[in-house]
């Protein structure tokens, strides 16, 4: 193995400790929302420093591999691809951060009816299952999983488009409850976030392995069908 390839499995190694840190950040904001657990709330939040350490490690590490090697090729997506999933994980980390926060503010869990008409605990069930299968697709260069990964992110944004009619009609049914739905609505709106974000990695991962933009394509045929 030669020093170039030698770097570049420093590089994803040290990406790799990283996405499974976010990805204990998610499991335990799960966790965290479900049973009102404030200390493993802090526990997210306190990682979340972690998270940006490596956020700036891998940045650095990065940019040294660039200007000592000047790859070219699917090396040169590589890193470059890297880079961008390294920002999107960085942000995957602060919008969990920011589910915590919500929870660290309950005094009890939130109220098993609402959870269930706003099906969030699929939907955040759901955006797990999107970043754990990313995290195999960028490890077994799956371009396939990766693509169906940007699909399931529909799920996501179907149950985020409905939240607002039926927190509507939740809160005029049920004025008492109205602080407890609008911080729902707003863990809702943080988990539509880390779906497109996981969306941008798979993304990275086709550009990566087939040289191949699909950024923005999903944009084009809705202005298609409009048109």
């Amino acid at each position: 193995m030669n020093q170039l390839d030698i770097e570049l499995n420093r590089i994803k190694t040290k990406l790799m400790e990283m996405w499974d840190l976010v990805e204990y950040q998610l499991q335990a904001g799960r966790e965290a929302m479900l049973t009102a657990n404030k200390e493993l709330a802090e526990q997210v939040v306190k990682r979340d420093r972690k998270v940006n350490q490596f956020d700036i490690k891998i940045d650095r590490m990065c940019e040294n591999f660039l200007a000592l090697y000047t790859p070219v090729a699917v090396d040169l997506r590589l890193v470059l691809a890297i880079l961008k999933i390294n920002s999107n994980l960085e942000r995957i980390g602060d919008t969990v951060e920011g589910v915590a926060h919500f929870v660290a503010k309950l005094d009890a869990p939130f109220n098993l009816d609402l959870l269930e008409q706003t099906k969030v605990v699929h939907m955040y069930d759901e955006a797990e299952k999107m970043f754990a299968n990313c995290r195999v697709a960028f490890i077994n260069n799956d371009t396939d999983l990766a693509k169906q990964v940007i699909k399931h992110d529909k799920t996501l944004n179907k149950i985020y488009r409905k939240s607002d009619k039926i927190m509507t009609q939740y809160m005029t049914a049920k004025p008492d409850m109205i602080a407890e739905a609008l911080a729902i609505l707003s863990i809702i709106k943080k988990i539509e976030r880390v779906g497109d974000q996981v969306t941008n990695i798979a993304e990275e991962i086709i550009f990566y392995r087939d040289a191949k933009v699909v950024k923005h394509k999903s944009d084009k045929k809705k202005k298609k069908k409009e048109q």
